[in-house]
């Protein structure tokens, strides 16, 4: 089951478990729209991953099977992986 984690590892943008802006890798590193679109291009700067659209889990299901509580932040910010 995926974490949804609860924020975007580059900006820390809040990204609730309904957020149509999450993406994620095949790791859960988990990023905004913005940042995974713009600062890293797509690709996970952690494993070099394909960035997707993360799945939304049903409101009524978060009840049994909430997201993450767990913050990832890297305050240095994030930068494309090396190829």
């Amino acid at each position: 089951m995926l974490q949804l984690r609860p924020n975007c590892e580059c900006c820390n943008k809040d990204l609730p478990p309904d957020s149509t802006e999450a993406r994620i890798c095949s790791f859960e590193c988990t990023f905004c729209a913005d940042c995974a679109e713009g600062v890293v291009a797509g690709t996970c700067p952690n494993c070099g991953g394909e960035l997707v659209a993360r799945p939304r889990r049903p409101a009524e299901k978060l009840i049994n099977n909430p997201a993450s509580t767990e913050r990832i932040h890297k305050p240095a910010g994030c930068a494309k992986a090396a190829s």
